[in-house]
This record gives structure tokens, sequence and C-alpha cells, in this order.
């Protein structure tokens, strides 16, 4: 059965207090209440340590935003996947649509990222989706397929049935457009159906497809309903426990 899933990512915001101040909150917010999803959040990297220390890992549990594609050495700046697992994070958000189009991060770059994320125990989020100039083209379906194949389509079914997807309507975030629940699903659908002729309908009915496309309060509760979306990678909403956690409970 698959999971559902409400992931914040904070971004390039908040300083280390904070953060920290965040974490607590949204961990007092949650203690006690029955939620009906996985609470993920992502911070920066610096943040890390300092907010493991402060959540439980199980009503509120830990990302990254991003790792690095190698695995150690002199690459001055760079994170890797096994020191975010040194910190206590759980899960690592991978080809976020900032990434792919600020720092040219490329589908075998990220094919990398994954392996070592997987390597050492992290669960990677694994962002795809169209920009808008695809979308009005009618490419959308071929965009998430090559991203998804080129990155993701060498592992075992084993490995693959350990990743979380996040389709992100890079065309409706900041544009003033807007993908309706119904182009949600319709997505989400066509995904799904790219993994089961891949990995077997069973696999793709396990795998988590969360939807990353300016989700909050006042449509969390119909995107949700949709049958193949599983939660939401969130971005501006997360910043904030009151604009969050009623996206959490919206399941």
């Amino acid at each position: 059965m698959r999971k559902n899933i409400v992931a914040g990512n904070w971004k390039m915001n908040k300083n280390l207090q904070e953060g920290i101040e965040l974490a607590k909150e949204l961990q007092a917010a949650l203690n006690g209440k029955t939620v009906k999803c996985d609470v993920v959040i992502c911070t920066p990297f610096i943040h890390l340590a300092s907010v493991n220390a402060v959540i439980d890992g199980k009503t509120v549990r830990l990302g990254a935003e991003n790792c690095a594609d190698k695995v150690s050495g002199a690459y001055t700046g760079e994170v890797s996947a096994a020191m975010l697992a040194s910190t206590g994070a759980q899960y690592v958000i991978l080809g976020h649509s900032e990434r792919r189009a600020y720092y040219g991060e490329t589908n075998a770059i990220l094919k990398e990222k994954v392996k070592l994320a997987l390597e050492n125990n992290l669960i990677p989020i694994f962002c795809i989706g169209e920009v808008l100039e695809e979308r009005e083209a009618g490419k959308q379906n071929e965009v998430v397929k090559t991203q998804i194949e080129e990155s993701l389509f060498d592992l075992s079914t084993e490995d693959f049935g350990k990743i979380v997807l996040a389709y992100e309507p890079v065309w409706a975030i900041g544009t003033g457009k807007t993908a309706t629940p119904a182009q949600a699903q319709e997505i989400h659908a066509y995904i799904r159906s790219i993994l089961a002729a891949k990995y077997g309908q069973a696999v793709a009915n396990d795998t988590s497809i969360l939807y990353g496309g300016s989700a909050n309060a006042g449509n969390a509760k119909e995107l949700f309903s949709n049958p193949d979306v599983d939660g939401g990678l969130i971005g501006g909403a997360a910043l904030k426990v009151e604009t969050f956690l009623p996206i959490v409970e919206a399941f």
C-alpha cells in the first residue's frame, strides 16, 4: 500500500535559529494528532543536524534539498549523500525544477545522485515536470517519460520501490496559470502507467506520486482526493505552521 506524503521544501529560506523554531512549532502542533500522511520537512544543509535534534523522526521526518553526484573528494561546497545520512536525514529531494533550470542538472547527473542516495539509505523524492513551452506544445507526457527513463529506469525493481516521485508543473509555478486537479490526476495516472509498463502494476501501485504545483490550504483537499495524487511537495506554504498544517490535515 503506497504512502500519502506531505513534504515541505524550505528552499533557501530561514536562518538556522528560525529553522529550528519552525521545526519545533511543527512538532508541537502535530504531537497527539492523528494524521493520515507522512510529514517530511526538507531543510537547507546547515539546518539538518540541528533540526533533527528537535523532531521525533516519526511524526515529523527529515529530508535534505539536494546532494552531490560524487561520493567524496575535492568538490568544494558540495554535500554528499553520506553526509546527509549522518545528520539523521531520511529523505532527499533530487531533480527539482530549480536545480535543473538554474544549475544545469541533467538526467545523467541525477541518475548518479539517485544511486548515491539509495546507497546511503536515503529516500529520493525525485522531481519531474514540464515547462510552459512544453505544456503548450502538448509534450508534457514525452518530457516526464524521458526524465524518468533516463534517470531511474536502470534501477532494479527493489531499488525503484524506494523512490518517491513528485510531479511539478513548472508552467504553473509563478506564471499565474494554474494546474487543475483534473490536469494533475491526468498526468499522475500517465506517470503511473509508465511505471507499470517497466516494473509491473504492483510496483506502480505502490509508488507514491506527489504533486508539486503550488498546493495550499485552499486546494489541497481537492488535489489529494484524486486517486493517483498521493500528497504534495510544498514550497512557500511550508514556511509557516499555520499554512502547512491545513495541507497535512487535508488527508
